[in-house]
């Protein structure tokens, strides 16, 4: 190795030392001030806990805060989380099937058009979004706002256009001869989806649940449109705000319940890092 490649190499490293240092700077506040009082926070944030007990502590009031329903937000989170991953795999599954394997014109113009949502600004949508979901929601009798339902119907929306763009190019790998097979033996169209196509879309489904169960675990912004600030139900991030008052921050559960709304996220993301790489690059590039 010549000796600028040496310091290049050097110099690669430092930067990427320091890249990493600033990106967890936020997280090793996060855990070194969860195991602190709101004083101790306010006196000195970068100091280290005197005691890391305090954690649990800190937990412990979090659960048992009569204000904050933190355990049932955590489930709430799970149920939204684990439905809306559910439909959105599935229909958009089954979409990206669809559109690869018909051969008209109208089928790639749908594609687009998936395509072309995922660069529309949610701000756009955020206010249009609540009040058709109301109208669709007294036109069906069925409450979509203020509900798991609703909130699972609204993610599939927001998460299918990324879902079927990345389906789309790993389905169009897939060999047609074994769809032909299947349909000579007597298979139907669903039977031909759901025991050929699909068990071969593992890697990219493990991708799409990956991708999509991070952003709707740690969203804010739609559940707080549409479930609103002090509902029956809630999603953690909703919940972590409730420790933020008007005139009263307290620091301590805020920070404790951050961590603990991490800790699922990072992880499934330190197990799974591999397949989103594998299944974006399968998937979008192919």
């Amino acid at each position: 190795m010549t000796r600028s490649r040496r310091v290049s190499s050097v110099l690669g490293e430092v930067v990427v030392a320091l890249l990493f240092a600033l990106f967890m700077i936020p997280f090793a506040m996060v855990v070194l001030n969860s195991a602190k009082t709101s004083k101790e926070i306010i006196f000195d944030a970068l100091a280290l806990p005197t005691r890391w007990g305090q954690l649990l502590i800190n937990v412990g009031l979090i659960f048992n805060n009569r204000t904050v329903h933190y355990g049932n937000a955590f489930i709430d989170s799970v149920l939204i989380t684990f439905f809306s991953l559910v439909v959105i795999v599935l229909f958009s599954s089954m979409c990206a099937w669809a559109l690869v394997r018909t051969r008209k014109a109208w089928a790639t113009i749908l594609f687009f058009a998936f395509v072309s949502a995922m660069v529309i600004p949610f701000q756009v949508l955020m206010f249009p979004l609540v009040h058709w979901m109301r109208i669709l929601g007294d036109f069906l009798h069925f409450r979509l706002l203020q509900s798991i339902p609703g909130m699972v119907f609204a993610y599939l929306g927001f998460g299918a256009p990324l879902s079927i763009f990345i389906f789309h190019g790993f389905i169009k790998n897939i060999p047609y001869e074994l769809e032909e097979s299947a349909t000579i033996d007597g298979c139907s169209p669903a039977q031909t989806f759901f025991k050929i196509v699909f068990p071969l879309l593992q890697p990219i489904i493990i991708t799409v649940l990956i991708l999509n169960g991070i952003w709707i675990w740690n969203d804010y912004l739609l559940p707080l449109l549409m479930l609103g600030s002090n509902g029956a139900v809630q999603t953690i991030p909703v919940a972590v705000t409730a420790f933020a008052g008007a005139y009263l921050k307290q620091w301590d559960l805020i920070l404790t319940s951050t961590l603990i709304a991490m800790l699922p996220v990072i992880v499934l993301y330190l197990f799974a890092q591999r397949y989103i790489i594998k299944g974006m690059i399968e998937g979008a590039i192919k």
